[in-house]
């Protein structure tokens, strides 16, 4: 991209946000906001509608929820991640919520601008240590196979349908599985109905009883 770079910043550590908004202006980009709260990078989003909205991970209400809120209300803004975390499941969570890149906060300065615009160009920007949990996470694995009674083929679910599956068992909710995955809760409801009809039982439970290994009805649902 050719220009001035269009940014908002969001960072509960000013410090940190100040250092970053005055390498990103050396660096033909124009800083719409910054500030501290996921909320408040919603809201400067939604107002200034900037190219790129570079978040911290783990600011008051959740860069994470941030990312998703924006990404959602604004696809033609790109969401980018800065932060400290080596956590998995951060780098995952913010991949999931739409995230274009995840930048660490130990990168040089000079290096944020043409990160921004590389990922704007279509490039996925990721630390070189987290590529390989990436292509390792994201590989689409065999569909889950799941022997019921009293038939001689297993059935077959769909990766996001077994996720699904994975998180009933854990005792999640609808809502709290629609969260855990960003999205919506009649999309999970669509795959649970599914995973049901499948498998032949009449409810969650006795669909997590066969995802243990346990017995369940082969009734089909009322």
């Amino acid at each position: 991209m050719s220009g001035v770079l269009r940014v908002v910043i969001a960072d509960d550590h000013v410090p940190t946000r100040q250092s970053v908004r005055e390498a990103l202006e050396q660096q033909d980009c124009e800083v719409l906001a910054d500030v501290g709260t996921a909320e408040a990078a919603v809201a400067a989003a939604t107002r200034h509608r900037p190219d790129v909205c570079l978040l911290d991970i783990h600011m008051p209400g959740s860069g994470i929820v941030a990312a998703a809120d924006i990404i959602r209300a604004l696809p033609d803004t790109t969401v980018v991640m800065l932060t400290a975390s080596a956590d998995d499941e951060d780098l995952f969570a913010a991949l999931r919520a739409g995230a274009s890149g995840y930048l660490a906060k130990g990168m040089a300065p000079s290096r944020l601008g043409p990160a921004l615009r590389s990922v704007l160009a279509g490039e996925s920007v990721l630390p070189r240590w987290l590529v390989r949990k990436v292509v390792q996470e994201f590989q689409p694995p065999a569909r889950r196979k799941i022997s019921l009674p009293n038939r001689s083929s297993a059935v077959r679910l769909t990766e996001r349908e077994a996720e699904i599956l994975d998180l009933m068992a854990e005792g999640l909710s609808t809502e709290e599985i629609a969260g855990r995955l960003f999205v919506a809760q009649v999309t999970v409801r669509t795959h649970i109905s599914a995973v049901l009809r499948k498998l032949r039982v009449p409810d969650r439970e006795a669909a997590v009883r066969l995802a243990r290994g346990g017995s369940g009805s082969s009734e089909p649902p009322r």
